[in-house]
């Protein structure tokens, strides 16, 4: 199963919040490349990084964040937060994200979604699916919609999506374990998909049931950053 940490950005800081809720903001690094180096340095590959910033003013802030870690390590990166424009993709793409995770604009402008998916191709695109109760929910976990989890997949894993990310906004930042049943659930009725499971990891144990799920991927964030988990752990599962 492929790890993938995660660094949260507001005002430059890598930071976790609990269940997407801004004023219960912890400030764990002011440096998110040294943050990301060590993540390199144990032997992981991939970085989530996600411009909160960027999602609570819907339009893309943090860059040169991004332009900074892509430059100074290897980390294939996946950025979200805040992508609500050609122009913000344009931003995400050029400072050095392989690729870029949307949820918001793919419920609000569908046919944007669509035409970001046939120009950049879908292994560039990651579909945000931050679910709360079954539903999907935007602009920062600011709103819910009344769009069900399931219908969110269904049409656009038609429309070409491989990647998704979900989120059980409930569980996020909250240590309490992740929504294994739901992924579950998920992967049988699309086997193909390469989901990657986000939010509630608080152990080892939780990540090897993940992983005896039969989960592709899982983000590790808050679980490292409060020493629930250490990077030797991570980097033994990811290339173990």
């Amino acid at each position: 199963m492929e790890i993938i940490p995660a660094i949260d950005i507001i005002d430059g800081k890598c930071v976790r919040l609990s269940k997407g809720d801004y004023n219960a903001q912890k400030t764990y690094s002011d440096n998110p490349l040294e943050v990301a180096r060590m993540f390199q340095d144990a032997g992981l590959k991939r970085l989530h990084l996600v411009d909160l910033d960027g999602a609570r003013s819907s339009h893309v802030v943090n860059h040169r964040t991004l332009e900074s870690i892509a430059g100074h390590t290897g980390l294939t990166i996946d950025f979200g937060g805040g992508i609500k424009s050609d122009e913000d993709l344009r931003i995400v793409f050029s400072s050095g994200a392989a690729m870029a995770t949307v949820g918001s604009i793919a419920v609000s402008h569908p046919e944007l979604m669509l035409e970001w998916i046939s120009t950049y191709g879908p292994d560039r695109m990651i579909l945000g699916a931050d679910v709360r109760d079954g539903f999907i929910s935007v602009s920062g976990w600011k709103e819910d919609s009344r769009l069900a989890l399931t219908d969110f997949l269904k049409d656009y894993t038609a429309k070409g999506i491989t990647r998704v990310l979900c989120t059980d906004i409930n569980r996020d930042g909250m240590l309490q374990g992740p929504a294994t049943d739901l992924y579950r659930s998920i992967l049988k009725d699309f086997p193909d998909m390469k989901l990657i499971a986000s939010g509630g990891v608080s152990s080892m144990e939780d990540l090897i049931g993940l992983k005896e799920a039969g989960l592709p991927s899982a983000i590790v964030g808050k679980a490292y950053y409060e020493g629930r988990v250490t990077l030797e752990q991570l980097s033994r599962l990811a290339n173990g």
